[in-house]
């Protein structure tokens, strides 16, 4: 402790006399300064201009720190957040539930969400939109709108003639798409998650079906859109759950690699997927866990949904044979009748699974009459027997996309709702050949747990274990081109060339570059799907066109006639399949190339520029820096040979026929492809750039030797030529072929529209909150002047006003509540409010004396018993002065003095008076006086103990006990410069010193050997804190 001192001391001493000669530079010294200073603004300035970015970075972050994942199911779906101090939880709805029903109720004037929503179906089933997922991406002769339509022929789809859509026509008034639906959704469901968290949220991972093509992920990320979510990633939904199993068995993932099958039927779709588990190396962690999407089978119509509809089916059976005769409509033809029935087959197949038979019934199903039947497993299982006969399908595609056979999977593992029949539970058993099948996962919210956990990890506010995640390529997706070639010496014919651009079950995300090598004018290509054969004839009708984008280059030939003197590398296409497979074309560029003599005189703006912020932040320009700040250019741009890496041997594709590659990389191994690179990182450039590099020494005629580069004299000495690369933008026109997106104008008004149902239901739920606060309000207070507390503090007169107040409101209420606004209601609130605030505020105050006055009575007494002890400590121990002592007994005393006073007066007044005893004056009263004794105890605390003068036998002397406490604190600190061999009581920092004299010298802190000079700064800052304190 004394070194503290002394150090701190010494710092204090040097700052004080610095500030003590500031007065007394010459003028020559404050010239040298002033020229400091003027050469430290740059650097004060790049480093303010820094703290800036960094401070409006955390501000950014600070706002929005919750993030939220959607599983989107066709019946339902969940919803889960992580936010600080709550990690992967799953959100409740308003009904407590932790799954809510994907179901949207439209009416003129509302809108209802969710089991609500679901409840209505019954009552309005043509404005009850369900399953409308299965619209999303969709053209209107799609077959998956017929079926549609078959299935709910209450809804009434028509037809847009822009996009070759259908959308739901509810109303002459009423119409949405089923993007604006969905949008509708995903903006509940952000509700949901912000009143959960607790603050806003804008950031989420939403999970889609593995086999949604380009259309379907297109409109579902303008759904999200149109909610003002940003999406962080569409990730599969297959992807989610692995990601949620891997994640929860991290430990058991080791360098052996191992296949996991996950056989997922929801309501809606059947998919199979083959997961691989492994760890892997990575250069930013190390070894890290990795899964690997190695093949996906699926089925778009196997599901629950299918299952429920045969139910209901042969349930209208039923009830019309018991009908036969009646002369009675068919069920079929009343939509709320189907409706029940829809209800009632998805109860029934929930408790067949467990029970061998159930009674199915429902109170006036149509007419009046009332439904009851008896359906037995055998019955259900013999309507779905060719649903269950298609089971084993997904089971195969994957088997066959992964190129692996049944005895390489080690478990499967059953996920979603319809796993849980038990047909199918047995036939897949059989066809898997395993023992068991795995449950081992929560088959409602494994896909849910996983999208949240890849939402934090890619949110900027949380850092959670890195899990590599590679996701695969459903569809192939390849680029088409014609050119011309010359057969024979002046025949010309069309050549129709295909390259691959991203092969089926190859790893996303990732870029890839082709590039065009004989094209020197305008010229189009074609992006369309590879080869779908593995689907089948239905499919391939459902999947719709194969054909993505026709992308049309101008600006080719004036690029070729703007730089005639440089060799031209081909024309550039980047194309991005991103994290959520959605395909884009980044850029297209017109690519040259030439040898310069390079001269090292010449000094680019670009590198002065670059020498002048290296030397704001203490850097230094070294002979070589111009030259490795070209070769880091010409890598960048030649960084595209990324895009070429997928496996060996395939490169080649990217090329034309009979040209050079510029990018050779086939002799990279598959394993070290960084195909799924994100976005924003650049990818390693092994052999690609260890050829550039090659290439540049050998065109420099450089003689590198293999240790390291030449000297740097004889890089002053040669002039070597060097390469330099022009890069040229082209225009590019896309035309759409598979389903335009909507036009940004068609999008700002369907994020209008669907702001203004939102204004408008939050002024609903505005008005309805007033409606039933002001209702409350009349049936409370109408009951509390009934009672015997309230009658005590108000007179006759007083509650018969307030009664009839009230009265009068409630009549209002009922005959023109209904049509007030929502101001009508908080005003009509609020006057019968300060009617009764006198009665409130009585009744309140009575409630609280009991316990404010028993309070303040301890208080005193303590703080009595403690002043008393006080006072009799001994002369030599004493550590507080008669000044502190006497204040505290003054306030004790004044205390008792108010409490006596307001009490006696409080007792003459009546109980229908404004009390003069008011429970927030007791509370001032005893704040005062406890800060009072919280200052002697903080001092007590802190005092040290001084040691006593010895006599001269040398034995410690008792102090005496008639010497004052005032004459005691005189001889606490000695005079300065002063030396005694006992040290002196030094006051804590924190403790006040309003009480002592303004002349007191501070306390040492330091003992013998301290400088006495090294020691005045820091005893002359002391009494300063205390007074602040």
């Amino acid at each position: 402790m004394e070194k503290k001192y002394t150090e701190a001391g010494r710092v204090g001493t040097s700052a004080l006399r610095l500030s003590q000669s500031r007065g007394h530079w010459s003028g020559g010294q404050r010239g040298i300064m002033a020229a400091t200073v003027g050469r430290q603004r740059p650097r004060k300035l790049a480093c303010w201009v820094l703290m800036a970015v960094l401070l409006a970075d955390l501000l950014a972050l600070s706002d929005t720190l919750a993030v939220m994942s959607v599983d989107l199911g066709s019946e339902s779906m969940k919803v889960a957040i992580v936010k600080p101090g709550v990690p992967m939880e799953i959100v409740l709805n308003k009904e407590s539930r932790r799954k809510t029903p994907v179901t949207v109720t439209l009416k003129e004037n509302e809108r209802f969400f969710g089991d609500t929503a679901a409840g209505m179906a019954i009552k309005n089933p043509k404005a009850t939109l369900r399953y409308f997922q299965h619209l999303l991406g969709k053209q209107a002769d799609n077959p998956h709108v017929a079926l549609y339509r078959a299935r709910f022929p209450e809804h009434e789809l028509s037809f847009d003639p822009q996009r070759q859509t259908v959308y739901f026509q509810i109303s002459p008034q009423l119409q949405f798409s089923p993007e604006e639906v969905l949008g509708m959704v995903l903006n509940y469901s952000r509700s949901l998650a912000e009143d959960f968290a607790e603050q806003p949220i804008k950031d989420a991972v939403i999970t889609v079906p593995a086999f949604f093509n380009q259309a379907e992920r297109r409109a579902v990320l303008q759904a999200a859109r149109m909610a003002g979510l940003k999406v962080l990633q569409l990730i599969n939904d297959n992807t989610a759950t692995a990601l949620s199993y891997g994640v929860f068995r991290r430990k058991d993932i080791n360098a052996t690699a191992q296949n996991i099958m996950f056989y997922d039927m929801g309501s809606g779709s059947t998919v199979c997927t083959i997961v691989t588990y492994q760890t892997v190396k990575t250069k930013e962690a190390g070894m890290q866990p990795q899964l690997q999407i190695r093949g996906v089978g699926f089925d778009r119509t196997l599901g629950g949904l299918e299952m429920e509809l045969r139910l209901r089916e042969h349930l209208a059976g039923l009830f019309n044979e018991q009908r036969k005769g009646q002369r009675a409509k068919d069920v079929r033809e009343n939509p709320r009748a189907m409706a029940k029935l829809l209800r009632e087959a998805n109860r029934l197949k929930t408790v067949l699974s467990a029970n061998a038979d159930h009674m199915a019934q429902i109170e006036g199903l149509m007419d009046d009459v009332d439904f009851k039947a008896k359906v037995t497993r055998a019955e259900f299982e013999e309507l779905c027997a060719d649903l269950f006969e298609r089971v084993p399908g997904p089971v195969q595609q994957a088997l066959q996309s992964a190129e692996m056979s049944l005895d390489e999977i080690e478990q499967v593992i059953l996920v979603g709702g319809a796993t849980r029949v038990p047909k199918v539970q047995e036939v897949l058993l059989k066809a898997v050949g395993k023992e068991e099948l795995g449950k081992n996962i929560n088959a409602d919210e494994a896909a849910a747990m996983g999208a949240v956990y890849q939402a934090a990890a890619l949110s900027k506010a949380f850092k959670v274990k890195p899990f590599v995640v590679r996701d695969a390529v459903v569809y192939p997706i390849l680029v088409e081109f014609t050119r011309e070639v010359e057969d024979e010496p002046g025949v010309h014919s069309l050549k129709h060339n295909k390259r691959v651009l991203f092969s089926r079950m190859g790893p996303y995300p990732q870029r890839k570059v082709i590039t065009f090598n004989r094209y020197s004018h305008d010229f189009n290509f074609h992006i369309n799907y590879g080869d779908l054969g593995f689907l089948g004839p239905e499919d391939l009708r459902v999947f719709g066109s194969h054909n993505l984008t026709t992308v049309k280059l101008k600006g080719v030939g004036e690029s070729f006639k703007k730089y005639p003197d440089y060799e031209s590398k081909g024309i550039k296409a980047h194309f991005n399949l991103d994290e959520s497979g959605v395909l884009s074309l980044d850029r297209v560029e017109s690519v040259f190339e030439t040898l310069v003599e390079d001269s090292p005189e010449e000094e680019s703006t670009l590198t002065k520029l670059g020498n002048t912020i290296s030397s704001l932040f203490g850097g230094s320009t070294t002979p070589d820096t111009k030259e490795n700040g070209t070769d880091a250019v010409q890598e960048e741009e030649e960084s595209p040979a990324e895009g070429t890496k997928d496996e060996p041997g395939e490169q080649a594709e990217f090329k034309e026929e009979a040209e050079a590659p510029v990018e050779d990389t086939s002799q990279t191994p598959p394993l070290e492809s960084k195909e799924d690179t994100p976005e924003g990182e650049k990818p390693p450039e092994k052999e690609s750039g260890d050829k550039s590099e090659a290439q540049k020494s050998s065109e420099k005629g450089e003689a590198e030797p293999e240790g390291g580069p030449p000297a740097p004299e004889e890089e002053k000495k040669q002039k070597p030529a060097r390469k330099q690369r022009m890069v040229e933008e082209i225009g590019v026109e896309l035309v759409v072929l598979d389903l335009p997106d909507l036009p940004e104008d068609e999008l700002a008004r369907s994020v209008q529209k669907l702001e203004d149902l939102t204004f408008r239901d939050l002024e609903k739920q505005e008005r309805e909150k007033a409606a039933n606060s002001l209702e409350a309000f009349i049936f409370e207070t109408q009951d509390k002047l009934y009672q015997p507390e309230y009658q005590e503090v108000s007179t006759e007169e007083q509650r018969e006003e307030i009664s009839g107040k009230l009265s009068a409101a409630s009549t209002w209420l009922e005959d023109e509540g209904f049509g007030a606004t929502t101001v009508m209601l908080k005003e009509k609130l609020a006057e019968l409010r300060k009617l009764c605030q006198g009665l409130f505020f009585r009744m309140e105050e009575r409630k609280k004396w009991p316990e404010r006055l028993s309070a303040l009575d301890n208080l005193l007494n303590h703080s009595s018993m403690f002043l008393k002890g006080a006072r009799l400590i001994p002369e030599m121990d004493q550590i507080f002065t008669e000044v502190e002592m006497t204040t505290l007994e003054k306030v004790i005393n004044e205390t008792w003095a108010w409490k006596n006073a307001t009490m006696a007066e409080q007792a003459k007044l009546p109980a229908t008076e404004k009390p003069v005893l008011l429970s927030k004056d007791i509370e001032a009263k005893m704040m005062a006086l406890d800060r009072e004794v919280q200052y002697l105890l903080n001092k007590a605390k802190f005092a040290k103990p001084r040691p006593r003068p010895r006599d001269k036998n040398g034995n410690r002397t008792e102090p005496p006990l008639n010497v004052s406490a005032s004459d005691q604190g005189e001889k606490v600190t000695p005079p300065a410069g002063h030396t005694e061999d006992a040290k002196p009581i030094s006051e804590p920092e924190k403790v006040e010193t309003r009480s002592e004299p303004k002349d007191t010298e501070p306390l040492e802190l330091g003992g013998p050997g301290v400088d006495s000079e090294q020691e005045q700064p820091a005893r002359q800052k002391r009494p300063l804190k205390n007074d602040e304190l």
